[in-house]
């Protein structure tokens, strides 16, 4: 939690702007409270909404925000290794709290530790995604109270950007995370067009790839120096 605590306010300022956009679409209170507990998920719940809104298929909905989410795909193969011990039931429920924030916190710290799966790592994991689901969840129960209460011309969307960067910005450093980073912003603007935020997935692809291929080259070229010493 204490890790989780610089990134709590961009947290809380992401979550209260989704629940101030439920409520402006159309949502009553109530749909809303169930919409942030069960699908707790902003990027899903922010591409569903204007379908919602245009009356959309139930079937293009769900199908929106699983692209939107395919992200996940990646960060789960990163985690396996550390809680493929567990039943699958747990590993759901532990699927179901995993963040971005999460998975941002915990692969810098244990992604090179010769023993995965301690309970140490565990222990981490949930002190992150409980910490993580307490902000958004009252961030976003606040936001559903009093979103008909703030004017659209606050343009609080910019606001959790901004919010957002502030985790992001702390976190370039090295030349894997400045080239995840380029090339996640690259594909992401490029990507803009694409039907049912295709571009976010891609954009997530690019930037995982490109840092990874970096840090594969450090790695070949310490070795080279390392043996040519």
């Amino acid at each position: 939690m204490r890790a989780l605590a610089p990134a709590s306010l961009a947290i809380g300022v992401w979550g209260l702007v989704t629940g101030v956009a439920m409520v402006k679409v159309g949502l009553t209170q109530s749909l809303a409270l169930g919409m942030t507990l069960v699908v707790y998920a902003g990027s899903a719940q922010l591409t569903s909404l204007p379908l919602i809104l245009a009356g959309a298929p139930i079937w293009l909905i769900f199908l929106a925000s699983f692209v939107v989410n395919l992200r996940f795909v990646i960060f789960s193969a990163a985690f396996h290794p550390f809680f493929r011990r567990y039943g699958a039931w747990k590993r759901l429920v532990m699927g179901y709290f995993s963040s971005d924030i999460g998975f941002v916190l915990f692969m810098p710290r244990y992604s090179d530790a010769p023993v995965k799966g301690t309970a140490e790592q565990t222990g981490f994991f949930w002190g992150v995604a409980v910490g993580n689901w307490l902000v958004w969840q009252v961030s976003s129960i606040v936001g559903v109270v009093v979103g008909a209460l703030i004017p659209a011309a606050w343009s609080l969307e910019f606001a959790a950007v901004l919010a957002l960067m502030s985790i992001v910005v702390p976190m370039a450093k090295g030349r894997p995370v400045l080239a995840a980073i380029v090339a996640a912003a690259v594909v992401g603007w490029a990507g803009q067009p694409l039907p049912l935020r295709l571009g976010l997935v891609a954009a997530v692809i690019a930037g995982v790839t490109a840092g990874m291929l970096v840090e594969r080259a450090e790695a070949r070229s310490a070795g080279r120096t390392g043996a040519a010493s």
